[in-house]
Formats: C-alpha cells, sequence, structure tokens
C-alpha cells in the first residue's frame, strides 16, 4: 500500500473511515486563479478529501458555471488522474455517447498558493448530493437506479483498462433522478497492478477475502460493501471492528442473509463478494434485471394507508419511474 495511506489509522470519528487527509482546505469563497490558462473557480464547497488531494465545488468566475476542481499534492498523482480522464473522455468519444455531457475533463492548470505551485483539473459536476444522503431522503428503493448508474460508470472504467480502487459512499455524488458522479479519481489504478489507495471497510483485504491486485472483481467488492453500509450501517459496524484474526468475508455473508433492507440484491451482492461475474458487463445487466424487479414490488402500496401517505409515495413513485425510464433508455 502506499505509504501515503497512514490516514486509514484515524480514528474512525463517524463510525466509519471519511477523514482521509489531514491536510487544510481553502475556504469558500477563495478564487483559484490558474497560472496558465487564467481562468478563475470561487470555492463553493468542500466536496470530498482523499490521500492525494482535495476536491471542491466551485464556480467559474466568468461564466457562473459549475464544476468539480481537484487540487493535488503532487504533480506525478494528478497527472495520473488527468490520464484517466482523458481515456474516459476518449472511449465516450469513440462510442458516439449522447444525452449528457462527456466532457470528463474540462482544464488541467496549476494554483499560485503560498509560495507554492499546486496543480489542479477541473471536471464536470453533476448537481447532486452524497450517496449516503441521497438514500436518506429517497430511500433505499433508490439503490436500484443509483447502483445501476454507478456500475455502468466502473464498467467505462474498466474497459478502459482501469480500477477505481477507493470506492466509497463519499466519492459517490446523485442528482435528483439517480444519475451518478465519482468524484475523486486518486485511486484509480491501471488493471494488473496494486491498488494504490484504499479505505479499510470497502477493501476484501481488510476482510481477508483476496488481495489487493486491481481487477474488476476488486470493484465489485467495494459495491457490494457499500451498498451493505448504506442499507445494514449497524452489523456491517460490528463486524468491522472485530479482530483481525476473526474478522472474514463470512461476517458479510451472514449481514446479506439476515437483514431484510439487502433482500432485493442479496444473490447479487454474494457473487460480487466472491468475485464470481464474467465481467462488469454482465454485472450490469444482471443489477438492471434485480433493479427493474424490485421497482415492480413496490409499485402498490398495500392495505389501508393515510391520504398524505398515498401522496408522498406518488410524487416517490413518479420520480422513481422517470428515473428508471430514463436509466434503461441508455
Amino acid at each position: 500500500m502506499d505509504q501515503r495511506n497512514g490516514w486509514r489509522n484515524q480514528a474512525e470519528e463517524k463510525g466509519y473511515s471519511v477523514t482521509t487527509s489531514s491536510k487544510g482546505s481553502l475556504a469558500p469563497g477563495t478564487v483559484v486563479t490558474g497560472r496558465w490558462k487564467g481562468r478563475r473557480y470561487a470555492i463553493q464547497r468542500l466536496l470530498g478529501q482523499g490521500a492525494n488531494g482535495v476536491v471542491y465545488l466551485v464556480k467559474q468566475v466568468d461564466s457562473a458555471k459549475l464544476y468539480a476542481l481537484k487540487m493535488g499534492f503532487d504533480t506525478v498523482d494528478i497527472q495520473s488522474e488527468v490520464n484517466v480522464l482523458k481515456a474516459l473522455q476518449r472511449q465516450r468519444y469513440r462510442r458516439g455517447v449522447t444525452g449528457r455531457d462527456i466532457s470528463y475533463l474540462v482544464e488541467v492548470d496549476d494554483y499560485s498558493f503560498q509560495g507554492r505551485e499546486i496543480p489542479f483539473y477541473v471536471m464536470r459536476y453533476v448537481k447532486g448530493e452524497p450517496l449516503r444522503a441521497f438514500l436518506a431522503k429517497r430511500g433505499g428503493a433508490w439503490l436500484g437506479i443509483a447502483g445501476l448508474h454507478l456500475l455502468r460508470q466502473l464498467r467505462q472504467l474498466h474497459e478502459s483498462g482501469w480500477v477505481f480502487g477507493d470506492l466509497k459512499p463519499e466519492n459517490v455524488l446523485v442528482s435528483p433522478y439517480g444519475e451518478v458522479e465519482l468524484i475523486d479519481y486518486g485511486g484509480v489504478s491501471g488493471i494488473g497492478r496494486s491498488v494504490k489507495q484504499f479505505t479499510e471497510w470497502y477493501d476484501r483485504g481488510y476482510w481477508g477475502a483476496g488481495g489487493r491486485t486491481a481487477e474488476p472483481s476488486y470493484d465489485w467488492f467495494s459495491f457490494a460493501v457499500v451498498c451493505i453500509h448504506l442499507l445494514a450501517e449497524g452489523p456491517l459496524k460490528r463486524a468491522a471492528t472485530q479482530l483481525p484474526q476473526t474478522r472474514s468475508l463470512n461476517d458479510l455473508t451472514a449481514i446479506l442473509r439476515a437483514e431484510p433492507a439487502l433482500a432485493p440484491f442479496r444473490e447479487w451482492l454474494e457473487r460480487a463478494l466472491a468475485g464470481r461475474f464474467k465481467d462488469t458487463a454482465e454485472a450490469c445487466e444482471l443489477w438492471r434485471e434485480l433493479a427493474t424487479a424490485a421497482f415492480g414490488r413496490r409499485r402498490k402500496p398495500k392495505g389501508q394507508t393515510p391520504r398524505w401517505m398515498l401522496g408522498a409515495f406518488a410524487v416517490s413513485l413518479t420520480l422513481l419511474v422517470c428515473a428508471l425510464y430514463l436509466t434503461l433508455r441508455f
């Protein structure tokens, strides 16, 4: 593991690993001006923090457009992430993808701060909220839609020769209709190499379930633990705090089989934990089938229901129908 991952040993303040760097961040309102291109970006708020940089929501001063800006601690690391984003962008252009902004990378520049040159890059931003907050507001049923979008993002990475590596809820933003954006590519590694950055709970090595070679199955495992975390946080926390010699994949499997909230995706998640998909395309297709089936089971409320609840259900159902249609359309 990269030595910069000393953050993994910090206390889990909220019950799960979220603090990935002790480096400070810039205050909202700070204007970041590119040294070479001169474009200016006003920081709105912090989006995320990783072992090799900080991600901000920014507004371009001249156009008022919103973007995500990643400010790095090391030029080599930033260049590696830029290469990944360029590869993804080329892939989407070759496929002739339409219907959404395919410009992953907006620009790359340096920022002069306190006598230092700090590398940064700007990428597109999906207006939304962290995955955990999104599901807390909308309900677990929306995991089907958001999960499918996330798997499609991972599929693009895998087919371009990369593995995301440090997959966790904090690195995922979700739009009101379930569209997903990954916001920190600092853990991306080339397939076949070692995963260079990870967070304990979502790392299969932490559970004694496999090595840290960058391969699609590593991301499948992380995705599965993310789902368990979001829908069964208490049991996962208890399992994760066991001694290393007693903690194992069996703990995760036991949670899957015991928690009703995970039932719609149980079979898929067990396969993901064991790495039993042919490829990520197959994983996407099977998840899509499960998400569609789960949606069908929720269409009609049973029994006598208060009118206000029926109204809220109708609104939620309408949004879910629209999201499902848009998701399965492309």
